[in-house]
């Protein structure tokens, strides 16, 4: 790459450091701050690739590098001695702002940043140690915090000269190997609050190439030391990268900028240093920030059909797509990407249904185009079981219910009422399909074994046609089983291969049965003898139909006991019992269930809490932006029952706020488009003031009699809302 004519590919730069030069007579008085202004960089070459996939690839840890990774490690060269401290920094600051002298402060930041060495000998807590391993960067980040902090309030010629500095670095560390003190020194500038500028976005695209074509050892540190950045920086990188990537694709001023083709690089780049970060916040725990917070909403309005087709078709190609990195995609491009791949999938399905039929001489007919599922009440869950059973072949087609015996046309209303009738019914506690755990109010699977577990599938086909169909479903599972329904993401060919088995934590189980996690919890950090006081082997005992039975959690496991040192090993293989092994034919029903629907590369996008979005839908409410998308029938929304009811509802306590949503819906849940994807409406009730309101939740409908006053209203509501339970009052 730039090993090859280094000097011609950054001839700009050169241009660029001459034009400051040549321009410090416009710069004014250099006393005062001033906003940066960099001249347009436009005649950038375009560079060679830069390395592959951050996401695809295995952190590792190096130790365990093999020994050609571990040979090429140049040899730190010695450090200038810089002996300036915080404190001596900040009375430099206090002094030029006095003063109006800023001299001690420019010659402080043009030697700090003018090369990587320079950078290294002030900001490395000791120059004398190596700090070569990956849980301490070595950096002083309090003094880093502090120049940067400073940076953007001194005047405009000590901001030109950092930019000129890290230029000058920026093309003497181009070549060979990456020492530590390279690393530190990415580190250090990827900090830099002028980035934030536009100006400076060829600096910094080129700072970000760099560090995007790093080996995979020297990513390794740079995502170990981002892990100790403080949460409000770490924000602020990730954030000042994300700005960067939406500002390539839409710019506000494209002149700003090179064209387009000559720096398709720009992007790429720093999607690699996100991931990076990715990677970073993955690996703590807690993360540092929200996996949200890597949502770019700018990529919603790009192609992202064409993003996922270039990804599915290129593979294994260095053509770049943002599906490579999953991280950036929002949750609601997520579910356009996955819609638009079921549309396909659908119309396929359907086209191939129609050709079938012509080529047989057959009258085409229209609900060959459909799922078509007709079940009475009375059999609703055998007559689901056996419809969907029977017409496997069409579960990709668009879903109509029909209920024998009841003349209604399905418009999305019978839909959504054979979807909550049957949820309710499959998990109630007398079905025993499911185990209901009130502390943690969630449902699980249960263990009992059965002869057969195609009702496990027809739940999972359920969650599947959801998905499919963007219905929300009123599900509680906790977080571990959709982690659990993408291991894998994609169904594997081989049968015999197990599905739905991942790595299993205590917290895991926390999510469940708290209490017992909280036992095993107490186990692992009990001070006295495990063996003697608890008297407990590697055998677990189980109700099964009032019956007690016992399984070895290893080979002769009733005869191992449980000690001190072998605790850690019983808690963790109780919990993969729990989780895992005691329900795994349940839950490979489960899963084979939901892929018969739901099976496309488009779910190796998602993480298991945004499949959880997809199901049950967001718990964020705002029912500010419910009040703008309702519709109203033999109501305006001037109507004083109208604004009575909006007062009531916009001072509800959040839980009263959930209670009314699900009493008007059926869940107390968002769809990922947000309160106007509910279609929410408040209809006139002809009925008597004495009344309470009524709710049709296949049509989100809330029926409203015209309350007299608000006081009244909002009584009411509290009973309907507070009492309802299924489709009756309690």
């Amino acid at each position: 790459g730039l090993e090859r004519g280094a000097k011609n590919q950054f001839s700009t730069f050169s241009n660029f450091i001459t034009t400051i030069n040549q321009k410090k007579e416009g710069i004014g008085n250099r006393n005062s701050p001033t906003q940066l202004v960099i001249p347009n960089i436009k005649n950038v070459r375009d560079l060679p690739p830069i390395c592959l996939d951050v996401r695809q690839k295995q952190r590792i840890s190096i130790d365990t590098l093999p020994q050609e990774l571990k040979a090429p490690i140049p040899p730190e060269p010695s450090l200038p001695i810089r002996t300036k401290t915080v404190k001596d920094f900040q009375d430099d600051v206090e002094k030029a702002k006095s003063s109006g002298d800023w001299k001690a402060v420019h010659d402080f930041y043009s030697t700090t940043f003018d090369s990587f060495l320079e950078i290294n000998a002030a900001f490395k807590k000791d120059t004398n140690s190596p700090f070569n391993t990956i849980e301490d960067s070595g950096i002083n980040a309090k003094f880093v915090n502090v120049v940067y902090d400073a940076l953007l309030n001194t005047p405009q010629d000590v901001q030109k000269s950092v930019l000129k500095g890290i230029i000058n670095g920026l093309l003497q560390e181009w070549k060979g190997p990456r020492t530590k003190d390279d690393l530190r020194a990415y580190c250090i500038l990827l900090q830099n609050p002028q980035f934030s500028n536009t100006s400076t976005y060829v600096i910094y695209a080129h700072l970000l190439r760099q560090i995007a074509a790093l080996t995979e050892a020297d990513h390794h540190f740079l995502v170990h030391w981002s892990k100790k950045i403080s949460q409000k920086r770490f924000k602020q990188l990730v954030d000042r990268l994300l700005q960067f990537i939406s500002l390539r694709l839409f710019p506000a001023k494209p002149e700003e900028f090179p064209p387009m083709v000559k720096c398709t690089w720009w992007i790429p780049s720093a999607t690699k240093v996100l991931a990076l970060f990715n990677a970073a916040n993955s690996l703590n725990s807690p993360s540092i920030i929200s996996y949200t917070d890597f949502y770019n909403s700018t990529l919603d309005h790009i192609d992202l059909m064409e993003e996922y087709h270039n990804w599915q078709c290129c593979g294994n190609s260095h053509r770049f797509s943002f599906c490579q990195y999953p991280f950036i995609i929002s949750i609601a491009a997520k579910k356009v990407i996955i819609q638009r791949d079921s549309e396909q999938q659908m119309i396929s399905i359907a086209r191939q249904s129609l050709v079938d039929k012509v080529s047989r001489r057959q009258k085409p007919d229209m609900n060959m185009l459909f799922l078509n599922v007709k079940v009475r009440r009375t059999h609703l869950v055998s007559d689901s079981l056996d419809e969907l059973a029977r017409k496997r072949a069409d579960l990709k087609k668009k879903l109509k219910v029909t209920f024998v015996g009841e003349a209604g046309l399905d418009m999305g209303g019978l839909t959504k009422e054979w979807f909550l009738l049957l949820i309710r019914q499959i998990f109630h506690p007398d079905y025993g399909m499911f185990t209901y755990h009130k502390d943690s109010h969630c449902h699980w699977f249960s263990s009992f074994k059965c002869d057969n577990y195609s009702e496990f599938r027809l739940v999972g086909a359920l969650m599947g046609l959801a998905v499919y169909n963007s219905i929300t479903l009123d599900i509680r599972f906790p977080p571990c089983c959709y982690k659990k329904l993408l291991s894998p993401p994609i169904v594997p060919c081989d049968h015999n291969t197990l599905v739905g088995i991942c790595d299993v934590t205590l917290d895991d189980l926390f999510q469940i049965m708290p209490e017992l996690a909280h036992g095993l919890s107490e186990l692992l950090s009990y001070e006295g003898n495990v063996e003697e006081d608890f008297y407990s082997t590697f055998q677990v005992f189980q109700e099964e139909f009032g019956v007690i039975k016992s399984y070895n959690l290893k080979p002769n496991g009733d005869k191992i006991a449980v000690t001190n040192q072998n605790r850690k090993e019983y808690v963790q293989l109780y919990v993969d019992f729990l989780l895992n092994k005691s329900i795994y034919k349940q839950f490979a029903a489960f899963y084979y269930g939901f892929h018969s629907v739901c099976a496309s590369y488009a779910l190796l996008l998602l993480r298991p809490e945004e499949v959880e979005i997809l199901v049950c839908g967001s718990p964020e409410l705002d029912m500010s932006a419910l009040q703008r998308s309702t519709q109203y029938e033999g109501y305006q929304k001037t109507d004083l029952t109208i604004r009575y009811f909006w007062d009531v509802v916009l001072a509800f306590s959040l839980d009263l706020q959930k209670k009314l949503l699900h009493f008007a819906t059926g869940s107390d849940r968002v769809p990922v488009g947000g309160m106007a994807d509910l279609n929410f409406k408040i209809s006139k009730s002809e009925t008597s003031t004495n009344w309470l309101p009524v709710a049709h939740t296949c049509f989100n409908q809330l029926c409203l009699p015209p309350y007299k006053n608000k006081k009244e209203l909002k009584q009411k509501l509290i009973i309907g809302i507070s009492n309802a339970e299924g489709f009756g009052l309690e």
